[in-house]
């Protein structure tokens, strides 16, 4: 070892350079100049790494180093602000959890990218003028209309949490008013006719839930303190996370929210900012640049201290966290589909464990998962007092139209009451895909191995996992027939049978991928549905996520059983939270409601226990079954994918694995090929072990003894612990 003979103070950093590549490993040691003796840990830094500048992150100072410290090159610059310590060490622990590299771990936790003087933060305020503009008075774009309804409909809200750009162009025609706000922030004033006089009563049972969270609400709780708040869909959850922060505030601690989506989740958002005003910073990949880099700037500065997003807002750079919730727990969009692929309900334990922080996770349909590892507090009644909708199971088998006569009259009987239905169907689109009735074609993507879907509004073919488009075929160019058949139904196909069916008198607001595409369109379709005396919600899963609508007397969903076709051991799963989700949207004020399920197998278990709102003997069933497979909670899974232009590299590339990995222990099935992905070939292995993390350890020393070879063969090799 070489000690720094001038400085008797570390003047070493040992920093993590952000690349890539899994072939190349930190830390490196750098010598620190006197001028740079505030470096710490997480400070980043731009540093000279072989032939080229990259940025770096400190993991540690030392005031040693195996080279001679005149020969250690120095940083060129410090960026602030850094990264918090704690993120740290939690990016050290995804990148071990998840089979990674600390370098793409960091990158999760860096601070959003942002540069210039720091400008106060503004709070947003709807004016006369714009109230007026709201009700028909004034020319709005969709964006507009969807920001003036919100603080319409929320009162005064952070400008950066909406969009401050968009905002100042409001303010130049006089229909919001920005003002700024103090440091630190100030409370907003909820809502004109939502002002609260103290806080809401609670029920007997919210009450009990409450207690139980808030008793565990301490400078260090026990373990016992990670609960799991199982309610059924409108028996008060959102309030109860509510009371649970503002006790997290009051002891001088900050709350992280974690929502499925935060585009599908606006009451949420809109109810936390209304109840603690300026405090609240929202984080997700819709703000712009700037306002990304201010909300995370106030979190981390202590102006905010409750945090609400997607799964990137567990990074919040919060300093002294009390209490993590996640809501709609269940939501597999917590499942981070990039390397590292991190389970944002996983990082959220271990991040409460960090801090010494209460785990308050909520579903009406947990996972097993959370069953077996958290407390449950149970809410198993509507606040209102009023039962959950009768759910119909609709037997498909030998009709060949998308709509059931049952269903066609229930949607009839809505339109005669001038009321409201959500359909759900999880396949948009207007066809599965399009062949041909004379030589049996089938059009398919040609980088993937799938059938091309049809859109019809816009005339195209499209492939849903690459994105290839192609105009849609009226004759079939290798034998020359016109006769083109249309195979399935999807949401843009339905939407049609719905207006010609109904017409005008029961309006169809369609809310799917497509159809919400482009900022501020898709909370902007939900507030035309909430605000409209009648109509259709029709869908995919987005309408079957959160939404708090009063007036819903129909839910429909077509096709229920689709996802119980898939090869996936969690497709009971999915298919009885989907069914129960969109149920729970239903009969939620003055008006009784129903449910009516389509599906091709109307006995399966799934289906039959989710029209009986019977989670608990769903649960009980499914552990039982998973113990026996030995799937998770009873074991863990990981899977291991090679892809290449050439499929023989890719299959030769899993076969080396594989042998490498099954000298550890575990059950490795595979090599098996994968259907072509945009232009790769693709071969899988999917691994069952007991021992998690001694698994991942076994595959990520496979890989990194590939790693060379693989990039020499231009293979690349995904490595996805607990697969969603």
């Amino acid at each position: 070892m070489h000690a720094n003979p001038a400085h008797s103070a570390p003047m070493i950093a040992r920093v993590e350079p952000l690349t890539r590549t899994r072939a190349v490993r930190g830390p490196f040691d750098y010598r620190l100049r006197p001028d740079q003796a505030d470096v710490g840990v997480g400070t980043v830094l731009r540093i000279p790494f072989g032939r080229q500048t990259t940025l770096g992150v400190v993991l540690e100072l030392a005031s040693d180093s195996e080279l001679a410290f005149e020969r250690l090159a120095e940083p060129n610059a410090i960026l602030p602000p850094g990264v918090p310590p704690d993120l740290v060490a939690l990016a050290g622990w995804i990148a071990e959890q998840y089979c990674s590299t600390p370098a793409r771990a960091l990158s999760l936790v860096l601070p959003p990218p942002g540069a210039g003087r720091r400008r106060p933060a503004l709070q947003a305020t709807l004016t006369e003028a714009g109230a007026a503009a709201l009700l028909g008075a004034g020319r709005l774009t969709d964006r507009q209309r969807e920001l003036l309804w919100r603080l319409h409909s929320d009162g005064p809200a952070p400008a950066a949490a909406l969009g401050t750009a968009a905002l100042r162009r409001l303010q130049e025609r006089g229909l919001v008013e920005l003002s700024p706000l103090a440091p630190g922030g100030r409370p907003i004033t909820p809502a004109v006719g939502r002002r609260l006089e103290g806080l809401p009563a609670l029920t007997a049972e919210q009450r009990r839930a409450l207690e139980a969270i808030l008793g565990a609400l301490g400078p260090a709780p026990p373990a016992a303190g990670r609960f799991l708040l199982h309610g059924v869909t409108g028996s008060g959850k959102t309030e109860v996370y509510l009371q649970a922060v503002q006790a997290t505030l009051a002891a001088g601690r900050g709350a992280i929210v974690l929502v499925p989506e935060i585009a599908l989740t606006p009451q949420t958002v809109g109810r936390f900012q209304a109840r603690f005003g300026d405090v609240v910073a929202v984080l997700h990949s819709g703000l712009g640049r700037h306002e990304r880099h201010e909300e995370w700037l106030r979190l981390r500065h202590g102006e905010a201290r409750v945090c609400v997003g997607p799964r990137s807002a567990v990074f919040a750079p919060l300093a002294d966290i009390g209490l993590i919730v996640v809501d709609e727990e269940h939501d597999p969009s917590y499942k981070h589909e990039g390397d590292p692929r991190y389970d944002a309900r996983s990082v959220a334990l271990r991040r409460a464990r960090q801090h010494g922080a209460v785990l308050l996770a909520g579903s009406a349909t947990p996972r097993p998962e959370s069953v077996v590892a958290l407390t449950q507090l149970h809410l198993p009644h509507r606040i209102d007092g009023r039962p959950l909708p009768p759910v119909e199971v609709l037997d498909m088998r030998g009709l060949h139209h998308p709509l059931h006569p049952r269903t066609r009259m229930a949607l009839a009987d809505v339109r005669a009451d001038g009321a409201k239905a959500i359909v759900l169907l999880n396949r948009r689109g207007w066809s599965n895909f399009l062949s041909c009735r004379g030589c049996g074609r089938v059009w398919m993507c040609p980088n993937c191995e799938v059938a091309l879907v049809l859109h019809g509004a816009q005339g195209f073919l499209s492939c849903h996992h690459c994105g290839h488009r192609r105009r849609a075929a009226t004759r079939c160019e290798h034998c020359g027939s016109v006769a083109v058949a249309r195979h399935g139904s999807g949401t843009e196909s339905v939407e049609q049978e719905l207006r010609e069916a109904f017409g005008r008198e029961l309006p169809v607001f369609r809310l799917d991928a497509d159809a919400a595409a482009g900022r501020g369109r898709l909370a902007e379709t939900l507030s035309r549905f909430e605000s409209a005396p009648a109509g259709v919600l029709l869908g995919t899963q987005m309408v079957a996520k959160g939404h708090d609508f009063a007036d819903v007397a129909l839910g429909v969903v077509l096709d229920a059983d689709q996802t119980l076709r898939f090869p996936d051991f969690r497709a009971e799963e999915r298919t009885f939270a989907l069914v129960t989700q969109l149920a729970g949207r239903v009969g939620r004020g003055q008006a009784a409601g129903k449910v009516l399920v389509q599906a091709l197998a109307p006995e399966a278990r799934s289906i039959t226990l989710a029209a009986r709102h019977d989670a608990d003997a769903f649960l009980a069933q499914e552990l039982k079954r998973r113990q026996v497979l030995g799937y998770p909670p009873y074991g863990s899974l990981i899977r291991v994918v090679c892809s290449s232009p050439d499929a023989a590299e890719a299959d030769a590339m899993a076969a080396r694995l594989h042998g490498l990995i099954a000298r550890s222990g575990g059950i490795v099935l595979g090599p098996a090929p994968l259907f072509r992905l945009r232009g790769r070939s693709r071969s899988q292995l999917v691994i069952k072990c007991r021992d998690r993390l001694a698994m991942v350890r076994a595959v990520g020393v496979a890989v990194e003894q590939c790693a060379t070879d693989a990039a020499r063969r231009s293979v690349s090799v995904s490595v996805d612990p607990d697969p969603q």
